[in-house]
């Protein structure tokens, strides 16, 4: 699956987005993976309420499936004024 990172995310993990093979069947699932691989995911994943994810384009929750899912992106609350 394709996951993409954006803002601080990118920057904390050094990628825009990479090609992940997962066994997760949850969001929630797929960030434990990720924060298993290096200090930067860790870093990156540290703080859950400061990150918001998408499924294929779509607002998500954590401990939404992923099944059919062909990309997650991870990416801070946006703010408008």
């Amino acid at each position: 699956m394709n996951v993409m990172y954006f803002a601080w995310v990118r920057e904390r993990i050094g990628l825009p987005r990479e090609e992940v093979e997962t066994t997760a069947t949850t969001v929630m699932e797929l960030v434990e993976e990720l924060k298993q691989r290096e200090d930067r995911y860790e870093a990156a994943f540290a703080d859950l309420s400061a990150l918001r994810v998408a499924l294929d384009q779509e607002l998500s929750e954590f401990d939404a499936p992923l099944e059919g899912v062909r990309e997650v992106a991870f990416f801070p609350p946006m703010t408008g004024g």
